[in-house]
C-alpha cells in the first residue's frame, strides 16, 4: 500500500535492529569504538547500558558485523536462563557443539563443571590459531545473581598473558545499580569499559530521521518540516525507538492524506494513534499554558512496549535534497537559489511524478537550467555527504544534490554547486573554494548531466 505509493525498497522505520540503520550519534560513535578497542586490546570485562529504546540491540549486531572469521561470536537475547542453559547456548553459538548433541548427547545432562571445562578446552585451542571468543549478552539487567556470578567466573579464564573470552552485557540504566550491589562487588571490579547511550539531541533526531530514509532509498522525495522535527523530539524525548514509532505513524497519516510533505498536524495525529500526549505549547499556534491530549496519556515505556507489538513498516524515501543538507525538495517547490558567486538563472521546478507513474527509482530531479556547475564529489555514505554540505554551508554556500539509485542496495549522492553561463565563471567558484575542495571540478551543468543519465 504505502509501500508502493511511496516507493520503497525497504521500510525505513521498522522496529527491527537492523545494522544496516544505524545511525551513529555521538554517543552511538564513542561507544561502538570504545567497545571495539577494548575487544582487541583483549579486556575480560565491558558493559553499556542505555535507557529502554535507545538502540543497544542494534549497536550490539552492528558490532558483530565488524568481526573477521578469526573471532568467533556468541550473541544471548534470552536473560532467563539458568547457569547450565547459558553455558550450553555459549557452546552452541561458538559452534563447539551441535544442538542435536545437546538434546541427545553427552552434554545434554552434563553438569555445570563439565560444561565450564568443554568451554575452557575450545577457548584453549583459538591460542595457538591466534583466535579469539566475544560473548554478548543483552538485556543483562534481568539476569540472576548466579549467572552474573558465572560470567564473572568465565571472564577469569585466561592464559598468562591474555584473557581467553571477552564479555560484553548489555542492558538498562538499572543495570548499573544491580552490578553495584555488594554481593556482585568482585564483578563491578572486573569491568574495564563502562559506556553508556544517550538520547538524540534535536539536531541528531532530524539527522536520524534523514540518514534512515537514505538508507530506505524510496523513489520520491518525502520531507519533514523543521516544526514536525521539533515535535518529534518533543514528544520522542529523543529515543530512536519511539521517533521510529512517530515517523512510521506521521507516513501512515501522509499516505492517508496523500502527501510527500510531513508537517506538525501529521505528527500530531500519529502521536494520537498510539496514544501519546502531546507536550504543552508545541503545536503552533497554541499557548504553553493550554492542555493539548489527544488520546489517552501513557507512559514511555508503554507506548514503546505498545509500538513493538502494534508498529508495522511505513515508508517515505529520501531522493532529492537541495540547500540545507536536512531540507528535502518537495513536489512543486523551487529549490532556493545557490549563493556561489557568478551569475545566477532563475530556478524552475518540475512537479515530481505521482508514484504510480514512476516506473523504476532511478533519479527524481527538478529542471535546473545553467550551463555549467561544480561538482564537488560523489559519494556513497550520508553521513559524510552531510559532512561536506556542512562545510559548504559553514564557507556560505548552498549546494544542491543529486542521488542516483545505481541498484535497489546502492545509492550515490552527487554534491553540486552553483549553476553558472560560463566555464570561466565556475572556474572562479571553484578556486574561491579552498584547499579542502582541492578535488572539486567544472562540469556541464546538472540539466545536460541529467539527460545523460536518464534514457
Amino acid at each position: 500500500m504505502y509501500e508502493e505509493y511511496y516507493g520503497f525498497v525497504q521500510p525505513p522505520f521498522s522496529l527491527t535492529p537492523d545494522p544496516r540503520f544505524l545511525y551513529r550519534s555521538e554517543s552511538h560513535d564513542v561507544a561502538l569504538q570504545q567497545v571495539w578497542q577494548a575487544i582487541r586490546r583483549k579486556e575480560g570485562f565491558i558493559v553499556l547500558t542505555g535507557d529502554i529504546g535507545t538502540g543497544k540491540t542494534t549497536l550490539c549486531r552492528t558490532l558483530l558485523e565488524q568481526f573477521d572469521q578469526t573471532t568467533f561470536t556468541a550473541l544471548v537475547l534470552n536473560p532467563f536462563l539458568s547457569v547450565e542453559e547459558l553455558l550450553r547456548e555459549v557452546l552452541l553459538s561458538f559452534g563447539v557443539v551441535s544442538k542435536d548433541a545437546l538434546k541427545v548427547g553427552r552434554l545434554a545432562t552434563a553438569s555445570k563443571h563439565e560444561l565450564v571445562r568443554t568451554l575452557h578446552d575450545f577457548l584453549l585451542s583459538l591460542v595457538p590459531l591466534h583466535g579469539s571468543a566475544v560473548l554478548i549478552i543483552d538485556e543483562a539487567q534481568h539476569l540472576s545473581p548466579e549467572v552474573l556470578e558465572e560470567i564473572r567466573v568465565l571472564s577469569n579464564l585466561e592464559t598468562n598473558d591474555q584473557k581467553l573470552l571477552q564479555v560484553v552485557i548489555v542492558g538498562q540504566l538499572n543495570l548499573i545499580d544491580i552490578l553495584h550491589k555488594p554481593d556482585l562487588r568482585q564483578l563491578d571490579q572486573r569491568i574495564s569499559i563502562r559506556c553508556y547511550l544517550k538520547a538524540l539531541t534535536r539536531e541528531e533526531v532530524e539527522a536520524y530521521v534523514t540518514h534512515r530514509l537514505w538508507v530506505a532509498r524510496g523513489s520520491t522525495s518525502v520531507t519533514f518540516t523543521p516544526k514536525a522535527f521539533d515535535l518529534v523530539h518533543s514528544i520522542s524525548g529523543g529515543v530512536p525507538r519511539m521517533i521510529n514509532l512517530l515517523c512510521d505513524r506521521a507516513l501512515m497519516v501522509g499516505f492517508e492524506k496523500q502527501t510527500s510533505r510531513i508537517a506538525e498536524e501529521h505528527v500530531v495525529k500519529a502521536a494520537g494513534n498510539v496514544g501519546h500526549e502531546i507536550p504543552k505549547g508545541k503545536i503552533k499556534g497554541e499557548k504553553a499554558s493550554d492542555p493539548v491530549t489527544t488520546g489517552t496519556p501513557v507512559s514511555r515505556r508503554q507506548m514503546i512496549i505498545g509500538g513493538g507489538i502494534a508498529a508495522a513498516a511505513i515508508v517515505a524515501a529520501f531522493v532529492f535534497m537541495i540547500g540545507n543538507p536536512l531540507e528535502a525538495f518537495s513536489a512543486g517547490t523551487p529549490p532556493p537559489a545557490p549563493k556561489a558567486p557568478g551569475r545566477q538563472l532563475p530556478v524552475v521546478a518540475t512537479a515530481l511524478p505521482a508514484p504510480a507513474d514512476m516506473p523504476a527509482p532511478v533519479i527524481v530531479p527538478p529542471q535546473i537550467p545553467g550551463s555549467f556547475s561544480v561538482l564537488i564529489g560523489t559519494y556513497d555514505n550520508a553521513r559524510e555527504a552531510q559532512k561536506i554540505e556542512a562545510a559548504l554551508a559553514a564557507q556560505k554556500i548552498t549546494p544542491y544534490t543529486i542521488d542516483i539509485v545505481m541498484a535497489p542496495d546502492e545509492v550515490q549522492r552527487r554534491i553540486l554547486v552553483g549553476r553558472f553561463l560560463t566555464r570561466e565563471e565556475a572556474e572562479a567558484a571553484r578556486d574561491k573554494l579552498g584547499p579542502h575542495f582541492s578535488t572539486a571540478r567544472v562540469i556541464p551543468g546538472a540539466q545536460e548531466r541529467l539527460r545523460v543519465l536518464i534514457p
